[in-house]
């Protein structure tokens, strides 16, 4: 069983300070973007996907009819479509990347020349900004303008917008709070313990490889396949119109499928990378707190090797979807949920740590 020395901690986990908050917080945006991701993969990114192809070649029917009234409708109904993958996929990212940002700040709060209480309050207001932002996004498609006093804002917009206003005034006060410890540096906090346990050295190291492995993928497709990507979705896209102009609604139906087929490749491709980098990101920022997490050495590295297997698992798969279909899909999910569940893991050992911590009065 990990024990808590008796020293070096003795006042960095302070009960309810701005660092326990963060990380709280910040584990916890995380885990929940990540299994708000993984739903949304499910049950609404694979049945829009659909979607999209059936609009389109009910569009190829309407042109080779020459209706524009239904063309229009089915393109008024695709927009609705793409928004409502646009706005999933947006709380989903924005969720994650809140939750990096409070483990970021937990890190360098004892370079923050503020007082406990201040640095309370910001950590606080960040948090329910993090929180509010991919909630107010996430409804946008489904409060529209209703009962909006705006022209072009509805009250979910308006939500979305004030939590991204108040995330950015925290990070403004974060940055004038460590340019005051600059003028004059000192700290009213213990920095993390450094830790060499054999946990953080893997997570640190295999976070840097993942993020390594995924520049190397952004690179290598931009440079092989994406402006070749983006030359044929104009041509295929302009196929697609001049054969149902001409009433060749097989050709346009046939110009569908490959422009699915295309737009499926751009994806994966796009979603191996950030995901490589992401969860690279990840790994490196829970290293730093594992002098935080009161678990055996056992189950500690039980917990990173889970996450850093499903870390890879998950982006390798996404990219053999085009390969395998709708395998590939399920193992990329379970590797999903494989870190989803590590970061559970890990949260319960901090848990259990400020338990300990709070109990001895160590953090007081």
């Amino acid at each position: 069983m990990a024990t808590i020395a008796a020293n070096p901690l003795t006042n960095v986990f302070a009960p309810m300070s701005a660092r326990r908050l963060l990380v709280f917080g910040g584990i916890a945006l995380v885990a929940a973007g990540m299994l708000f991701g993984d739903v949304f993969a499910v049950f609404i990114l694979h049945p829009n996907a659909g979607r999209q192809g059936e609009a389109l070649r009910a569009a190829a029917h309407a042109v080779a009819a020459k209706n524009p009234a239904a063309i229009n409708g089915i393109f008024t109904g695709l927009g609705g479509v793409l928004e409502d993958r646009g706005t999933k996929v947006d709380a989903h990212v924005h969720m994650i990347d809140a939750g990096y940002l409070a483990l970021l700040l937990a890190l360098v709060q004892p370079f923050i020349a503020f007082s406990a209480a201040r640095k309370k309050a910001l950590a606080a207001g960040f948090l329910i900004g993090g929180a509010a932002l991919p909630v107010g996004i996430f409804l946008i498609h489904y409060v529209g303008l209703a009962y909006s006093p705006f022209a072009v804002l509805g009250w979910a917009s308006v939500l979305a917008d004030s939590a991204g206003g108040l995330l950015i005034v925290v990070l403004v006060a974060e940055a004038w709070g460590y340019w005051k410890y600059l003028q004059a540096p000192h700290r009213q906090e213990t920095p993390l313990p450094h830790d060499t346990s054999w946990a953080a050295r893997a997570l640190l190291s295999g976070g840097t490889i993942l993020i390594l492995a995924g520049f190397l993928h952004g690179a290598w497709y931009a440079g092989a396949d994406l402006y070749k990507h983006e030359a044929m979705e104009l041509s295929i896209l302009h196929t697609m119109i001049s054969a149902a102009a001409t009433d060749n609604v097989s050709g346009a139906s046939a110009e569908v499928t490959n422009f699915g087929n295309l737009a499926g490749a751009h994806a994966v491709n796009i979603a191996t990378h950030s995901h490589l980098i992401e969860f690279g990101l990840l790994a490196m920022l829970l290293s730093f707190v594992q002098p935080y997490v009161l678990l055996s050495e056992r189950w500690r590295r039980r917990w990173v090797m889970t996450l850093l297997g499903g870390s890879v698992v998950l982006p390798v798969f996404v990219a053999l979807e085009l390969h395998l279909g709708l395998i590939a899909g399920g193992i990329a999910d379970l590797g999903g949920a494989a870190v989803l569940v590590a970061l559970l893991g890990m949260l319960a050992g901090i848990l259990r740590y400020t338990g300990n911590l709070d109990a001895t009065g160590a953090g007081a």
